[in-house]
């Protein structure tokens, strides 16, 4: 990946990154179909990286501490069952006000501040992922389309 790419994960807002892929969007020859779901994924993604970046909570799927938002980790919370599961792990953390589900140790993880679950929720509810019951199950279509999406956004970066 390019370095470039390293350096806006590692510091950029999550509006410069999604401008970023914006623009490299423009310039491929992608089917507007995936332009039209890249951009809200990748903004639905970031809306809850990049407030634990700048906390220093970062963490991987399997709940291990991140020390840095690449482009590597943000493919892989692009993930549909590991995007549901940060959504659940974010609004449990939000309830009990200390980052939970993950392998942080406690002291760092008593830091966490409540991060906004809005985009992501609305993204998430788009594609029927039941935000009430983290056990239900989403219709498979809907993890196969963004598998694509992901895909997509793995060529731009």
């Amino acid at each position: 990946m390019k370095q470039e790419s390293y350096d806006l994960f590692k510091n950029a807002s999550v509006e410069e990154i999604v401008e970023v892929l914006d623009k490299e969007l423009q310039t491929r020859n992608e089917s507007p179909f995936w332009t039209d779901k890249v951009l809200p994924f990748s903004r639905a993604i970031l809306s809850v990286l990049v407030p634990l970046r700048d906390n220093k909570l970062l963490f991987i799927p399997e709940g291990n501490y991140a020390e840095e938002l690449t482009p590597e980790l943000f493919m892989r919370w692009s993930d549909f069952v590991s995007l549901k599961t940060l959504a659940f792990t974010i609004q449990i953390s939000n309830d009990a006000g200390a980052l939970k589900r993950t392998k942080i140790e406690d002291t760092k993880a008593q830091s966490y501040q409540a991060i906004d679950l809005q985009i992501l929720g609305d993204y998430l509810s788009r594609y029927t992922v039941n935000l009430e019951d983290e056990s239900l199950d989403f219709p498979i279509s809907h993890y196969n389309l963004h598998q694509g999406v992901s895909n997509v956004i793995k060529s731009l970066l």
